[in-house]
């Protein structure tokens, strides 16, 4: 998958810096308010993909938040990721996807 949001020229995703940068350079456009890079993350963690490890409970996050978002495939991959989470995994999704909105709403202020 090549992510449509973030320029990933010169990254390298099969090595852990280069994935760590095509993460730093989507939550800056995730930042900037590109619901496609919301989108785009949750991608990357559920499948892991860029070099990036799968984690379900990040993927969850960043679904939640394409979803709340206004991201309209992002509920359905939401829903796929939770058939394959406990209910603890989904209650820290949720848990995590506050936190980073409630700190997204802290800093547009």
């Amino acid at each position: 998958m090549q992510l449509k949001s973030i320029d990933t020229k010169g990254s390298q995703p099969a090595d852990t810096t280069g994935s760590d940068l095509l993460v730093a350079k989507a939550l800056a456009a995730a930042a900037r308010g590109d619901v496609s890079t919301l989108f785009d993350l949750g991608v990357v963690y559920s499948t892991g993909s860029h070099g990036v490890k799968c984690d379900l409970i990040e993927a969850h996050k960043w679904f939640n938040i394409a979803a709340a978002r206004g991201h309209e495939d992002a509920a359905y991959c939401r829903a796929d990721v939770s058939d394959e989470m406990t209910a603890r995994e989904i209650a820290e999704a949720q848990r995590r996807a506050r936190e980073w909105l409630a700190q997204d709403r802290r800093n547009a202020a």
